[in-house]
């Protein structure tokens, strides 16, 4: 197997930046000697305190509920920098709602962030991509697109959908770009409530995750050898294996 490549000035899209998983991923991408064009919608001061620790990266507003709005980030992306090597589709939503008080609202509110954009970015990125000289995209997906959780079976549908998006479109887009995705499990910010404080004592690891632990299999697969695509890497301390 070939040695890991190096991320030395490639040009990294990392879609909800601003703040928590997304903000270790570009922050760590930064470290790599990635050029990352750091992606919020709402938090543009976060955004910005973000970018200042990413050697002073710029910075790309867009709703991404707005397909319209998704392909004017990747073309500002692309004029700024005039490549794309790779895509970290990082922005989500989460919510935890009974399923029978479920209404379409709340269903489409989870879906057009987390599995909608998460294509029609994957689409952007990848036609500059196969254009060009090939690239890599990670999805992050979720402990909850790997098991069942009762009170989020829209968030869990929307991350089951997003692994198999990421098989899908491994088939489409290959050979030129690998298409991988990393699950989280628990990985907290602020107090965790009494949820995540009974996932923490069910994680085999006995212990919560980071983001840094994260961002390390996001550059695991940006790095990687093509050879390696249409794989899904939980990163939850043996979680999913309960």
């Amino acid at each position: 197997m070939k040695a890991m490549e190096s991320l030395e000035r490639r040009v990294i899209v990392v879609t909800g930046a601003a703040k928590r998983i997304g903000r270790g991923i570009a922050m760590r991408l930064a470290r790599e000697g990635a050029r990352v064009a750091i992606h919020y919608n709402g938090s543009e001061a976060e955004a910005r305190t973000t970018a200042a620790q990413c050697n002073d990266a710029p910075i790309f507003r867009a709703n991404l509920e707005r397909v319209s709005e998704i392909e004017g980030l990747f073309e500002q992306v692309e004029q700024h920098f005039g490549q794309i090597d790779g895509l970290v589709n990082n922005a989500a939503r989460f919510t935890t709602i009974n399923p029978l008080e479920l209404t379409e609202a709340d269903w489409d509110s989870i879906h057009s962030v987390n599995l909608k954009a998460t294509f029609f970015c994957c689409q952007q990125a990848a036609r500059r991509m196969i254009a060009g000289a090939g690239g890599r995209i990670v999805n992050m997906s979720s402990l909850g697109g790997l098991r069942p959780w009762s009170q989020n079976a829209h968030y869990c549908a929307s991350k089951a959908g997003v692994i198999m998006l990421t098989r899908a479109l491994a088939k489409a887009f290959a050979p030129k770009v690998s298409v991988n995705s990393v699950a989280p499990g628990v990985i907290p910010f602020g107090e965790p409530d009494e949820r995540i404080l009974r996932l923490i004592a069910a994680t085999p690891a006995g212990r919560a995750g980071t983001a840094e632990e994260i961002a390390d299999a996001v550059v695991f697969f940006l790095g990687a050898p093509e050879f390696i695509t249409g794989q899904v890497l939980a990163v939850d301390g043996g979680l999913s294996q309960k």
